[in-house]
């Protein structure tokens, strides 16, 4: 948790961006997608990870990136010119913030900049006198310009490997500049993320370009040809809440784990963060799925507890018995409009 006086208890800030553009474009190829979430408050909620010490904003309005409603790629005036303005936004805005906490550039342990251009992110690093070795990776390599979600996607991953007492500094390029002194606390070296970003970039995979330009809808493809699934029901999802959306399984007095939970367990066991072991699964061809086949395996989970369910971000061919995975939320169809998301399995990468 990060500290701030709100006044009225925490507030979690959800940050969310799909970036991109159109095919073989720069924007596709530098965008990336991505979401976080930081939970703000004082210490009567929870262990603060970091204090902010001072902010910092300057708004100014120029043109440079837009997106008309409708249209699929944002469009961009020039990089150059978007670069030089910000330059000198981002270097008052961190001065500011900096004279506010009564800090020195030298005294900064982690800067992270994110805005629309990495040019500008560079050159405002460059020129806010923090030493080089200091600069968080942009992550724009790996993960790409996650857009809105950059600020605290970056953020998260430097506290992942910062030290309590460290000053990070964090700069936000858009429309003009926002920066934040935070300094971490004693309560950090226990707090670790159980799912770091760098863990998560490390166990993504690859997927064929035909398949993500045809779920980004960019590409118009041959719908499967089965009767499609019925609309999720708005009263089972209402009644099952827990379960669907948190994977919230059930224990009995026993300590026998029941998924789905059952009505007549007292005890409530969450399972989101369980991995587990493949010990059957079949491959279906004739199901219905928005990226077929469809792998169905039986999961039994670390500690207790059995599901078949699906398998997703997984070469059919290399699915196998004993295979470790864990779960992620995902979307199973689309039916009358109605997106229907539940948990799915998914192979657990560098496990051991």
């Amino acid at each position: 948790m990060c500290s701030s006086d709100l006044g009225g208890g925490p507030a979690l800030l959800v940050a969310a961006d799909r970036r991109g553009g159109l095919p073989g474009g720069p924007d596709e190829a530098a965008g990336g997608d991505a979401a976080a979430a930081l939970l703000v408050g004082g210490d009567a909620d929870g262990a603060v990870l970091a204090e902010v010490v001072a902010t910092a904003s300057i708004t100014e309005e120029f043109l440079d990136r837009w997106r008309t409603p409708g249209d699929p790629r944002p469009r961009q005036w020039e990089e150059r010119y978007g670069e030089t303005r910000y330059t000198d936004i981002g270097a008052r805005a961190i001065a500011d913030a900096l004279a506010a906490a009564g800090c020195e550039a030298a005294a900064v342990d982690h800067l992270v900049v994110t805005g629309p251009h990495d040019r500008a992110n560079a050159a405002v690093a460059k020129r806010s006198g923090v030493a080089p070795d200091r600069i968080a990776d942009g992550l724009g390599s790996t993960v790409g310009n996650t857009g809105a979600a950059s600020l605290p996607l970056l953020l998260a991953a430097v506290l992942e490997r910062a030290t309590p007492g460290q000053t990070i500094l964090a700069v936000s390029l858009a429309d003009g500049a926002d920066a934040f002194v935070l300094r971490t606390t004693a309560a950090l070296a226990e707090h670790r993320s159980s799912r770091p970003v760098l863990a998560q970039v490390a166990a993504g995979g690859p997927i064929a370009y035909g398949k993500y330009l045809a779920w980004r809808g960019l590409l118009p493809v041959e719908p499967p040809r089965r009767p499609e699934p019925a609309r999720p029901s708005a009263s089972a999802a209402g009644r099952s809440t827990d379960w669907k959306f948190g994977f919230v399984g059930s224990a009995d007095a026993a300590g026998e784990i029941h998924l789905p939970p059952s009505a007549g367990d007292a005890t409530e066991r969450p399972m989101a963060e369980a991995t587990g072991t493949i010990v059957t699964f079949t491959i279906d061809r004739l199901a219905y799925s928005p990226s077929p086949p469809v792998v169905f395996a039986v999961v039994d989970f670390d500690g207790g507890g059995r599901l078949p369910v699906e398998l997703t971000d997984v070469d059919p061919t290399e699915v196998a018995i004993g295979g470790r995975v864990e779960m992620t939320f995902r979307r199973l169809f689309t039916a009358d409009g109605i997106h229907n998301y539940f948990w799915k399995a998914r192979p657990v990468r560098g496990e051991g």
